[in-house]
């Protein structure tokens, strides 16, 4: 989404949460954004920038924003109802419950994985990697997922960019070399543990 690129990556990090917050009070018709703020532990004023750079939904003084339309603008800003098909490389422990994980959002669906060891292949949702060009170019799959080990990410990556793939999604604890015009989002799983324990550290200070 071209707009996207001059939202800061901070909001749209936040907006998948918005509109989680937004959906567990849609009974409730409207929502003030010192609601929002204080479940994110942020302040009303960085809920209310957020929204303003992605949403022409205003909220008023004493009922605050309307939630069904917030939700429908935070929803046409991120594209939910456009289908997206991903793959995954690297068919190990955290590859595989990617692959039967089911709490994915309908819009994007992972259709099967590559491995270079044949024991896992199934034939049926795993395949061999000699396969991944063949089968990713055919299905015109948007999303590449890397979950093999570090040296084989940047390969994994290559192939994936040659067959098509628009966006990678990297789980391995690399810096992949990407064209310009390739999404990647990394999720460095052990950088994510050691912050967690210093936020622990800070709490219990």
């Amino acid at each position: 989404m071209e707009e996207s690129t001059k939202i800061p990556s901070a909001t749209l990090k936040r907006l998948p949460i918005y509109l989680r917050i937004l959906k567990e009070h849609k009974s409730e018709g409207y929502i003030s954004s010192t609601m929002i703020a204080k479940d994110l532990e942020i302040s009303s004023i960085q809920v209310r920038k957020d929204l303003s750079a992605i949403s022409k939904v205003s909220g008023t003084s004493k009922k605050g924003f309307k939630i069904n339309d917030l939700i429908k603008s935070i929803e046409d800003f991120m594209g939910v109802g456009n289908s997206h098909t991903a793959v995954i490389v690297g068919a190990g422990k955290l590859g595989q419950a990617l692959l039967h994980h089911s709490g994915f959002e309908n819009d994007i669906k992972i259709i099967f994985a590559f491995d270079n060891d044949e024991s896992k292949c199934d034939g049926q949702k795993i395949f061999d990697i000699s396969r991944l060009e063949k089968l990713v170019g055919s299905t015109k799959v948007d999303i590449g997922v890397i979950t093999t080990p570090k040296e084989n990410a940047q390969e994994a990556c290559d192939r994936l960019v040659a067959s098509g793939i628009k966006a990678i999604w990297n789980f391995a604890p690399t810096i992949l070399k990407v064209p310009e015009n390739i999404a990647v989002k990394n999720e460095d799983l052990s950088a994510s543990l050691l912050l967690l324990a210093k936020q622990l550290e800070f709490k219990e200070d």
